[in-house]
């Protein structure tokens, strides 16, 4: 990890991000980026879409394919990116795989996105494992960026969240998934699901093996970058 790869981020995040192959192909085609080359893709033409791909999954897009695992923050005072980067290499090294029965499509209130099947109890673990232990990286919210990230319908957990962890969906409130478009009208929703699941049907796995972890960085321009990959190589207790 060179200093010059890292340092010119703005925000800092964690995700998991699948390896090259045909579901992130696709995934990165279907949003228009690749996180892991940091570049534009062409979109496909779908048909029976409600409207224009590129508008469908504007939200999503300058993310990349991904599923959250520590929400995306900036450094705090004090910090540098090299030690992050060391600190989330290190986690990786004591965080064992993590198998479910697999992915499937699902919406998640008004977006789509692919989720697990099976328990999700260690996911939920890692999860908060990642959240906590790196938190002294996170440059606390302002009040003015608490305010406005205070939305209605918020529950007290959700409040105590945001306040302390600076996002309200962890631990308790988590939920590991892949989005793929941004929020639509219940009767777009469908429309979308009904195009997009025979696309993705022969390309999601099962079962669905979590054995990486990525640090992700967010650019100038606002899109986010691979940076680095990290292998998931602890041993679970199960297995000593």
């Amino acid at each position: 990890m060179t200093k010059d790869k890292i340092e010119p981020f703005q925000r800092f995040a964690i995700y998991y991000a699948p390896e090259d192959g045909p579901l992130y192909r696709f995934a990165c085609k279907w949003l228009g980026w690749d996180a892991s080359a940091g570049r534009e893709v062409a979109q496909p033409v779908a048909e029976g879409l409600p409207g224009p791909i590129a508008e469908i999954t504007e939200t999503p897009r300058k993310y990349g394919f991904h599923a959250t695992i520590k929400p995306p923050f900036r450094l705090a005072d004090g910090k540098c990116a090299e030690d992050l980067a060391h600190e989330v290499e290190r986690l990786a090294r004591s965080q064992p795989p993590i198998t479910l029965d697999g992915l499937e499509l699902s919406r998640l209130g008004r977006f789509l996105a692919l989720t697990p099947i099976g328990d999700q109890q260690e996911l939920m673990k890692m999860a908060d494992r990642f959240v906590k232990s790196l938190d002294t990286y996170r440059k606390q919210l302002t009040e003015d960026e608490l305010t406005k990230r205070r939305k209605a319908g918020l529950s007290d957990r959700q409040l105590a969240n945001l306040q302390e962890w600076g996002y309200p969906y962890v631990l308790q409130d988590y939920r590991f998934h892949m989005t793929l478009t941004g929020r639509m009208p219940k009767a777009e929703l469908a429309k979308t699901q009904k195009a997009l699941a025979p696309l993705l049907a022969p390309l999601l796995p099962k079962p669905f093996t979590l054995d990486s972890l990525c640090l992700f960085g967010e650019a100038a321009d606002g899109r986010f970058h691979l940076i680095q990959r990290h292998a998931l190589t602890g041993v679970s207790d199960i297995n000593q």
